[in-house]
């Protein structure tokens, strides 16, 4: 009957007889759209956490979505973080301190949940009656800040590490207590968040959780920008620096590193005990524009182009992205081949893939050996 009407609609307004049917065709593409693509998802603010002083960058509560679980899967969970990058300095935090990276106040209400999120059982059929989280990012540092002083004259709450606890109680309080399975993830900044508090997360659930964590995009390397200065070991000191962070740090590797380092993953990943599983881009796209290209390093604008669009750019930037992808795998490469650990690592020019359809499940999606899933 649905398609009956969908045709119809469709033919009638190719025809133009009436305004009022192109806009009945176009409520009926969007409703599909969202039916094949992703369900709209309400927001959850945690407004108790406020009085723990786990709040987000202007002393406003953390937030969530929560698209519930059913049948079988009314007792597996995936909590997912949002990614975002990272301030590193009362400068930076304040240019975020009013959007939606630093305020819930300023929060779409509603998003999208599609790819690892769908509940569509055709276009996420492992996960699609799991209850599925994601957790608003607005703390700047990848979940691991606390730092109790706030300054009155900039109001900067430094608090992600609190924000992550608070939100993990909120939800054991909502059923999460009696998980069965329960995964961690996290695109970019949050797929980073993931990897830090992998450990963490494990050790605020139940013994009888099966628990895993998954980092999508979230695999930033320590490596030199094309004019040879080492920014990103730098301005991640920075941000460990001025979110008061070592502390949040896994110990395994602040006894080793400097604090600054163990905000890379390659220093991290080896002592990592819960099984986790990375997904990246060896030709990381977000990384090639912010870490290996970033503006400060290219002055004259030579990369501009290209990083717009990688068809733009030169045989010898060609180059030099063909050595980045040498050397995210050579960082890489301390993940090893253990039965705790596993990755897919494609040669796409793509940040963030598990919560994008097109990456996730469809026919045209990157596969294995030509499996889509295993």
């Amino acid at each position: 009957m649905l398609n009956f009407i969908v045709f119809y609609l469709l033919d009638t307004c190719r025809m133009e007889i009436t305004r009022i049917c192109q806009w009945l065709s176009l409520l009926i593409c969007v409703l599909l759209l969202l039916q094949t693509e992703g369900v709209p998802v309400g927001i959850t603010f945690v407004e108790n956490a406020v009085a723990k002083g786990a709040v987000c960058l202007d002393g406003s509560p953390p937030a969530y979505h929560f698209n519930k679980g059913s049948g079988a899967g009314i007792n597996n969970w995936i909590v997912h973080f949002e990614g975002g990058g990272w301030c590193n300095n009362v400068t930076t935090c304040l240019s975020r301190r009013d959007t939606r990276l630093g305020s819930s106040k300023k929060m779409d209400t509603s998003l999208s949940f599609s790819g690892f999120f769908s509940n569509s059982k055709k276009f996420n059929p492992d996960f699609y009656d799991w209850n599925r989280i994601k957790v608003r990012y607005c703390d700047g540092s990848s979940f691991t800040g606390d730092v109790e002083a706030v300054d009155p004259k900039t109001n900067l709450h430094f608090r992600g590490a609190r924000v992550f606890a608070v939100v993990v109680e909120d939800l054991l309080a909502k059923g999460m207590k009696n998980a069965q399975n329960a995964i961690i993830s996290g695109c970019s900044a949050g797929g980073l968040a993931s990897i830090l508090n992998c450990d963490r997360f494990k050790s605020l659930l139940p013994a009888t959780t099966k628990v895993k964590c998954l980092a999508d995009a979230g695999f930033f390397i320590n490596v030199k920008d094309v004019s040879g200065a080492q920014r990103i070991e730098e301005f991640y000191s920075q941000v460990v620096q001025t979110h008061g962070s070592a502390k949040n740090l896994p110990t395994s590797c602040t006894s080793r590193l400097r604090p600054g380092l163990c905000f890379f993953p390659q220093n991290v990943v080896s002592q990592i005990s819960t099984p986790i599983f990375f997904v990246n881009a060896a030709y990381d796209s977000w990384q090639i524009k912010n870490i290996l290209a970033p503006g400060a390093a290219d002055p004259h604008g030579q990369w501009r182009e290209c990083k717009l669009d990688i068809k733009n750019c030169s045989p010898n930037q060609l180059s030099v992205m063909q050595g980045f992808r040498t050397d995210f795998l050579r960082a890489f490469s301390v993940v090893g081949n253990g039965a705790s650990k596993g990755h897919f690592i494609d040669g796409c020019y793509a940040h963030c893939q598990t919560g994008i359809q097109e990456t996730w499940l469809r026919n045209d999606s990157p596969v294995v050996a030509k499996t889509v899933r295993n």
